[in-house]
């Protein structure tokens, strides 16, 4: 069947990548082989809205079928960052060398360091096609870019956590004074080693807020006795695919080897089961994140499906 290409050219094509990413996700087994959708979201109201990570217009592309139905998304995540998303339906070793020809030529980054142009596709470890198909065209395989994403049947019996003394569970809530606390987690959970006169504020989670599936009662922190946030987990529930997808996890460093990541994750289970979720979900750990690896194999299992970036410089230099 003969596929046609075109950019992202407008707003209903932002819903209908996420209808497709919702059926394709289905269709792969409830695998993240491609995004979830609420990856889609998460990358949209903050990686483009407060990061500056890509863009959706000259970063995203579509392949229909001649019917107009789509068989196959390309999109960026931040400048030389190649995502694949393809129907299991339509998928061909000639689509996916179409989809890096274009990579190739409109996804190109330049690296920071190095000032050279490249190009880094994801794989799952065991996608003999794509993995073949990079390996052939040049692509290096670097394991300092994988991530694990792991799934939980929630129809297990979900553990309890104990916490420590004076410290307490809780959603959101709908206050400014509780964003700029978590806000303030998530500076210190995520740039340890930066000092404090970088940090730039909390309205950046207006706009992560503004996302289609945030729910704040699904927005989980763990107070400390100073009443400070100390760690934090955001579930984001996909009522279609019936599935969660935790993004951001996080740990103050002075808060952290004392269960509340542990803790705020399974509370998101929990309040995610009895909305009807059947499966929670999580990506990290692996190669290139050590420190999240025994959290998450311990909730969701050792096992996953190992995406791994491969790297491509364009300049014909090794």
């Amino acid at each position: 069947m003969k596929l046609h290409m075109r950019p992202y050219a407008r707003e209903d094509d932002y819903w209908a990548i996420r209808d497709f990413l919702r059926g394709v996700y289905l269709r792969n087994g409830r695998t993240e082989h491609s995004w979830p959708a609420a990856r889609l979201d998460w990358w949209r109201w903050h990686g483009i809205a407060n990061c500056g990570a890509g863009g959706l217009e000259g970063g995203t592309f579509l392949w229909e079928t001649p019917a107009g139905e789509l068989a196959a998304v390309l999109n960026w995540e931040d400048r030389g960052y190649a995502f694949l998303q393809v129907d299991p339906r339509s998928r061909t070793q000639a689509l996916e060398e179409e989809m890096l020809d274009v990579a190739e030529r409109e996804l190109v980054g330049v690296g920071r360091a190095s000032g050279r142009p490249f190009v880094c596709v994801t794989a799952d470890d065991g996608d003999a096609l794509r993995t073949d198909l990079l390996t052939q065209r040049g692509y290096v395989r670097r394991g300092d870019f994988q991530q694990i994403f792991r799934k939980r049947d929630l129809a297990l019996p979900i553990p309890e956590v104990p916490l420590p003394t004076g410290y307490a569970v809780r959603a959101m809530r709908a206050d400014d004074e509780d964003r700029k606390k978590r806000s303030w987690a998530s500076w210190r959970a995520f740039h340890p080693e930066e000092p404090n006169w970088k940090y730039d504020g909390w309205t950046w989670l207006n706009s992560a807020m503004r996302a289609p599936m945030y729910r704040r009662d699904l927005d989980i922190v763990a107070e400390a006795p100073s009443g400070e946030i100390a760690s934090f987990a955001t579930v984001w529930y996909d009522d279609v695919t019936r599935t969660t997808y935790y993004e951001p996890v996080g740990t103050m460093p002075e808060h952290q080897r004392r269960g509340l990541a542990k803790a705020v994750i399974v509370e998101g289970m929990r309040r995610s089961k009895d909305l009807g979720a059947l499966f929670a979900t999580v990506g990290g750990g692996g190669e290139s994140n050590p420190p999240a690896e025994p959290l998450y194999a311990g909730l969701f299992g050792k096992d996953g499906i190992s995406m791994t970036g491969w790297l491509k410089y364009l300049d014909g230099n090794p």
